[in-house]
């Protein structure tokens, strides 16, 4: 609270003007300069409830929090109740900047993203690096960022390795370490040296501007708790507005009806008024939003992004969840798993295949080489290279003629080999030296290091009805599947596959399914889920357009943190609804049998709404 804030004048005005009252100071014993002090007091606090219930009432308004605030403070005064009334207004106002508060720390979040946005990108153009806006540098241009400088721009590392800082958009802690010709997003901060990329979107299109738009739109999608309470506080505002009427309606005409029946008007519109102060929803219709708010927040901080606080409802009543496999469950990068040498060396074999590979510009012979040369192996010198395509290359190696690839280009030169070779699932790469088989390289997609884990975190949540639909070989996928722990796995699937078996899933009316998923053949089933989650480090702009939840750093374990925030929001919320109910219905009584005074109908309507306003501030 600033120095000179108009609460602070009115808490002086307010506790000067009682401490007379009871000392009994004898000029402020005369109504009119009380009634003065008071209404100086009522001022500060007053006047900006004031204005916003005459400007609720010309848009037709007329029951909300301020025109209540407004009638309970006058009808204080008019009974000569001036403390009071000067203390409707003075707490409602306290409230007000809690409740401020509170929606801004959930925001923070939002506003640290904003803050890491880059200003500046230094690009080369006409072979000198020039300092200019982000939003100005083109697709395919080179930038260079310093050791401490955030990534301005999504681009492709032209620098053989550098670590990077992700904490603003992953929320891991530890640097993450990019090796040439990877996707570097916009917002990572260098941590080690000068690096080099090539940009590879639009400044609007980077990692950072998209997670920053959805983030910042999730609050326009209300959770079906909000809705309610939005819809219940149109009648119920209203409804405890007639029945303050009644309050004081129901005793004058019943004592028109009998004589022994003494109505005083002042004492029954006190209660009326404690009533409307007490009825006043702000703790509902202020902490419940925030609840939600707050929980979207802490999921970003986690790399988690939410398109709504109704995702975060619907997240806590899944009991089936199903995996694409290629970049979900496994890196989506095929490596070397195996070496199987015949009649040579490790060593030969891996030098015959990766020289020749080194002639190729495709991924699976650039895992190779990769490979080779983490091993340090030497490259030699290959002639006369025939590359085939779908099968293989063909070259010279110190006058000896290598054949590297596929069964079917050693099918295509008569060349034998062990047929067990083509019981194998996985991918090989066979090696022949002058038309004899020398063995062969298996390779395979990796189960992401979290996979298991993400697996493991489900059954603990009691969702058994864990599957994978993928495109890929059944083998390969029943395989995966059993390394995980998963018993229901499905390969060999085309897009219109995988929406077919979502169909059957949701035709059983208590299954609630989420799909989780990366590739633009995953958009379809993402759309058509009950959650679509879609992995936002290697996803497809399609996947994560279309779904309700974005991943940000691909950790499939991600999952189980987001079902935890979803839960722990929900609780929040109820509590907040279940207490604020309950502390009200209770004062309401109290103060329509006239044994609850005006202070504590304001105590207790700010004490909830502060209470709910702390309860939510706690989701993390």
């Amino acid at each position: 609270m600033k120095k000179y804030s108009p609460e602070l004048i009115s808490i002086l005005l307010l506790f000067s003007g009682i401490i007379m009252e009871v000392m009994s100071i004898g000029w402020f014993q005369n109504s009119t300069l009380s009634f003065i002090w008071y209404f100086c007091a009522f001022l500060p606090v007053g006047l900006p409830v004031l204005k916003e219930a005459i400007e609720c009432l010309c848009e037709k308004e007329f029951f909300t929090e301020y025109t209540l605030m407004s009638l309970a403070a006058f009808g204080a005064f008019y009974i000569g109740e001036y403390p009071e009334g000067v203390a409707v207004m003075l707490f409602y106002s306290i409230g007000e900047r809690f409740q401020d508060a509170a929606v801004g720390k959930a925001r923070s979040h939002i506003s640290s993203l904003l803050d890491v946005r880059p200003d500046k990108a230094s690009v080369l153009r006409q072979n000198i690096y020039t300092i200019v806006a982000p939003d100005t540098v083109l697709p395919g241009e080179e930038i260079e960022v310093k050791a401490g400088e955030r990534v301005p721009l999504d681009g492709l590392l032209l620098t053989h390795s550098a670590t990077f800082n992700t904490a603003a958009l992953t929320g891991e802690s530890i640097p993450r370490t990019y090796n040439y010709m990877e996707t570097i997003p916009a917002g990572v901060i260098v941590t080690d040296k000068v690096i080099h990329m090539r940009v590879t979107k639009p400044y609007a299109e980077s990692t950072l501007s998209r997670m920053l738009e959805l983030v910042q739109n999730a609050a326009e999608r209300k959770a079906p708790a909000e809705l309610f309470i939005r819809k219940f506080a149109r009648i119920y505002t209203p409804v405890v507005t007639a029945l303050a009427v009644l309050i004081v309606l129901i005793p004058y005409l019943y004592s028109l009806i009998t004589q022994d029946f003494n109505f005083i008007f002042n004492d029954w519109l006190y209660r009326a008024l404690v009533f409307l102060v007490i009825s006043c929803p702000c703790a509902l219709v202020v902490s419940i939003p925030l609840g939600y708010f707050g929980g979207i927040g802490a999921a970003s901080r986690q790399g988690i992004l939410f398109k709504g606080g109704n995702y975060l409802d619907a997240i806590t009543q899944i009991n089936t969840v199903v995996f694409d496999k290629t970049g979900t469950l496994t890196e989506g990068v095929f490596r070397v798993q195996q070496i199987h040498p015949s009649e040579t060396t490790e060593k030969e074999l891996w030098e015959w295949i990766a020289s020749l590979e080194r002639q190729s510009n495709h991924p699976i012979a650039k895992a190779i080489v990769e490979e080779a040369e983490k091993r340090h192996y030497t490259f030699h010198k290959v002639e006369e290279v025939t590359e085939v395509t779908g099968m293989g290359l063909s070259g010279i190696i110190n006058h000896h003629k290598i054949l590297v690839g596929n069964i079917r280009l050693f099918a295509s030169h008569s060349i034998s080999y062990p047929p067990e070779l083509q019981k194998i699932p996985e991918m090989t790469v066979l090696c022949a030296v002058d038309g004899k088989y020398k063995g062969y390289l298996l390779l395979a997609d990796t189960p992401k290091k979290d996979a298991e884990k993400a697996i493991a975190g489900l059954k603990k949540l009691n969702i058994t009805n864990i599957q994978i639909l993928s495109g890929d070989k059944q083998a390969i996928v029943t395989n995966l599947a059993k390394q995980l722990g998963i018993e229901k796995a499905y390969g060999n699937l085309l897009p219109e596959g995988k929406v077919k078996h979502l169909e059957e899933l949701k035709q059983q009316r208590n299954n609630r399914v989420a799909f989780i998923g990366d590739g633009l053949n995953d958009a379809p089933v993402l759309a058509m889920s009950d959650v679509g989650i879609a992995m936002g480090g290697l996803g497809s702009d399609a996947a994560i357009e279309t779904a309700d939840i974005v991943i940000q750093d691909d950790c499939p374990s991600k999952l189980i943190t987001a079902i935890r925030i979803g839960k722990q929001t929900r609780r929040i919320v109820w509590q907040n609804i279940s207490m604020a109910f309950g502390v009200k219905l209770i004062v309401l009584l109290l103060g329509a049998g006239g044994l609850a005074t005006l202070w504590e109908a304001v105590f207790a309507d700010v004490g909830v709404a502060l209470l709910a306003i702390f309860n939510a501030m706690r989701n993390k």
